[in-house]
């Protein structure tokens, strides 16, 4: 015997039960309590994929700092034999004025020759010479500055990789604990599911009445509502992204993937992306979010529908607008 659980107004920042079906149908004490526990369970299954999408996101960048790393190495050291080559180019002309006994110049040649075309041809010679010192001397200030900005490209490319390895670090751990959390509650879930009746059963497999007829506003994100209405039908599975079975935000990033555009996997990473679109601005193929911080995403159908894949047990359908609406983003 379940005992009849009261349910008053929820604030905005619960993940409260998931809005009846269309069409509207009554739901037992203990379909509430399944789909209420359902919730929590999704919340954490959106927060074990978005740490999921943080761990890539570090990765790719510890990936590329350690590239950086390596061609800032690289560089450093092309750098210095370059400083070292015109280093000793430059003490080749010290060397040669000093040992000299004295700096040859226009007048010291003039006084040294025997005619005039004896100055001109050695005042040419010494302005050659004059050149390659002066030559050598812009190489070897900029060999010194290049060398410097290899150092100080690879010394950032370091602490990149360094605070990347770290983050990277700590989500794993983070991952490992979420996921710990998710199985947690699944099994409460299922648990919970032993309670059901046939009708629960039979409510829960509801997909939405008749496919609707959407006209989306691009071919993009008509083929990505297309898709997504092809599948209703199809088991909610934790972490699932089909092609036979979906979670919520597999089910969206799915669809997409069939109209060639790439969004993220979870639906919090997912409701940052793209344009967000006020309410009243909503068209077919708008992304739709629900709870704070987001944990459950829609494909918006219009007439205040979307089609979905609402938790474990369920499957996709067609369903009003779920309480606790976030926000809205446009991706096609």
């Amino acid at each position: 015997m379940i005992a009849a659980v009261s349910f008053v107004q929820v604030p905005a920042t619960a993940n409260p039960v998931p809005a009846p079906q269309n069409p509207p149908i009554s739901q037992s004490d203990a379909l509430k309590q399944y789909r209420e526990l359902a919730a929590k369970a999704e919340k954490l299954n959106e927060d074990y994929l978005k740490a999921k999408d943080d761990l890539a996101a570090r990765q790719a960048e510890l990936d590329k700092a350690s590239g950086d790393l390596t061609a800032a190495e690289q560089a450093k050291s092309a750098a210095a034999a370059d400083e070292e080559t015109y280093r000793t180019e430059v003490d080749k002309f010290a060397g040669a004025s000093f040992t000299s006994g004295s700096q040859m110049n226009k007048l010291s040649a003039l006084l040294s020759g025997d005619s005039t075309r004896d100055f001109l041809d050695r005042s040419a010679a010494l302005d050659v010479l004059a050149a390659d010192r002066n030559a050598a001397l812009k190489n070897l200030s900029a060999a010194v500055r290049q060398a410097g900005a290899a150092e100080r490209e690879a010394a950032e490319a370091q602490a990149r990789a360094k605070t990347a390895k770290e983050e990277a670090e700590k989500l794993t751990a983070d991952i490992k604990t979420r996921k710990e959390a998710l199985d947690k509650k699944v099994e409460e879930l299922k648990e919970q599911a032993g309670l059901l009746s046939s009708s629960d059963r039979a409510a829960q497999q509801d997909t939405g009445g008749a496919v609707p007829d959407v006209q989306a506003p691009g071919t993009a994100a008509q083929t990505a509502v297309n898709a997504a209405l092809g599948k209703r039908g199809s088991a909610y599975v934790w972490g699932a992204e089909g092609p036979s079975t979906f979670d919520c935000s597999g089910l969206t990033s799915w669809a997409y993937q069939q109209a060639g555009i790439s969004i993220p996997r979870s639906s919090r990473a997912q409701s940052a992306f793209g344009t967000p679109v006020s309410k009243s601005q909503l068209q077919p193929g708008d992304l739709v979010f629900f709870y704070s911080p987001v944990s459950h995403v829609g494909i918006y159908l219009g007439n205040g529908k979307m089609v979905h894949a609402p938790t474990s047990g369920d499957v996709v359908k067609v369903s009003p607008l779920q309480n606790n609406y976030n926000s809205a983003r446009r991706v096609a």
